[in-house]
């Protein structure tokens, strides 16, 4: 027997440490090659780690909410020799699997012996609904849906025990407000105690009750020097028009059948996007300012922009001006539904050459949105309203929208 000890790999895009968000396994469990073992926050995304080495979980380095450098340890690990042998022809062999997202075949290898995982029993207390002391219905042994390390680390700052919430978020996820909610509920004490306390002298407040300091996550942390980055080296220029939006929503319901509801609006828009980048190809790529070169790209790989748990990231649609409109809905739904559970890897983030913002679900009409760096140039697009407009020199009800667009003056004098 032997232990190793694995250390966070490097993670790609020059990150140089993540936030471990949550262990997959605990000491005592036996493991197999690849198999994940624990969930971090790089500055990108959301990411499991597999373990490339199989045997029984020694000591894991570090708590949930704790920042790793890359390098430094992760997790030792007790191995036999036979698996060390076998680990280190993988490795000659060139096996990726101490590589995030890849790993080995699945299929056990000539002559490996495989340990099976030590079966554990976990006792959950019985949830309740903030403030209320009603169960809340779980399935047995189902870890808390939290998706957010921030309303993770809310969670544990407050004392809130997140298995004993009622998520009120898409598909029962727990959001900042349920814990909020159960911090505000917790502080307030019960009728009677308010009745038989005396009443308190006033006394100045201090500085810790009068402000709450919130520590900002890997993720926020990146975007934030993006968009201080953004502001700071791009000499930005923004336009605004309003448009009739009448036939695109139009052509939308026009698409839509009993049994199909069609291409979204963002399709659409996506696919008038694309058309401009080809005509316009200036402002789809980025600005070497080392050089003072426009670099223009030859395929557009169009971010969205999403809103999720873990704050606005951008997805990107790769290779956007190959696809029809019923492929853009499909591929923007996918994009869409990876930010939001905080799945996207951090090539998908760094890949876009154009972005498309729109902040009209937000009810929103306009906005100077602010280049995702190192692009160029952004389109926002606001909410459609009716509005009156002047149409053959007659006024008439139109769906109304205002587009902004952001770009780089340096590529363009507008």
């Amino acid at each position: 027997m032997s232990h190793r000890t694995f250390t966070l790999p490097d993670l790609g895009e020059g990150l140089t440490e993540a936030e471990i968000v949550r262990w997959l396994v605990a000491e005592g469990d036996e493991i197999q090659i690849d198999q994940p073992v624990v969930e971090v926050e790089t500055a990108k995304s959301v990411v499991e780690i597999p373990s490339p080495f199989a045997g029984r979980v020694v000591t894991l380095h570090g708590k949930q909410g704790e920042t790793v450098d890359v390098g430094a340890p992760l997790i030792s690990v007790e191995t036999d020799t036979e698996e060390m042998a076998q680990y280190r022809e993988e490795e000659r062999a060139g096996s990726g699997n101490v590589l995030v997202g890849y790993g080995t075949d699945p299929t056990p290898a000539a002559g490996r012996r495989r340990r099976p995982r030590r079966a554990t029993t976990t006792r959950t207390p019985t949830p309740t609904t903030p403030g209320s002391g009603t169960p809340a219905p779980t399935t047995p042994g189902r870890a808390p849906l939290v998706v957010s390390p921030l309303v993770r680390r809310l969670a544990r700052e407050h004392g809130v025990d997140v298995r004993r919430l009622r998520g009120t978020g898409a598909g029962g996820m727990i959001t900042r407000e349920d814990v909020e909610q159960a911090v505000a509920a917790a502080a307030q004490p019960s009728a009677a105690a308010k009745a038989a306390a005396p009443p308190a002298a006033a006394a100045p407040l201090s500085t810790q009750e009068t402000e709450r300091r919130i520590p900002l996550s890997a993720a926020g942390r990146a975007a934030a020097a993006n968009l201080a980055r953004s502001r700071a080296e791009i000499p930005e220029a923004t336009v605004w028009v309003d448009v009739d939006a009448t036939a695109l929503v139009e052509l939308r319901e026009s698409a839509r059948t009993p049994d199909d509801p069609g291409p979204g609006l963002m399709a659409y828009l996506a696919a008038f996007v694309v058309a401009a980048l080809r005509d316009f190809p200036v402002f789809n790529g980025r600005f070497d300012a080392e050089r003072n070169e426009i670099v223009s790209s030859t395929q557009i790989n169009l971010g969205i922009a999403v809103q999720g748990e873990r704050g606005l990231v951008v997805p990107t649609i790769m290779d956007a001006g190959a696809m029809s409109v019923a492929e853009l809905d499909r591929a923007i739904d996918e994009a869409t539904a990876r930010a939001r559970s905080g799945r996207v890897s951090p090539a998908e983030l760094a890949a876009g050459t154009f972005t498309l913002n729109n902040y009209g679900h937000l009810g929103v009409d306009g906005s100077a949105a602010i280049i995702n760096y190192p692009q160029v140039a952004i389109l926002g697009v606001g909410r459609i309203m009716d509005r009156p407009w002047v149409v053959h020199g007659q006024i008439q009800p139109r769906k109304i929208t205002q587009l902004a667009f952001v770009f780089d003056h340096r590529v363009s004098d507008g």
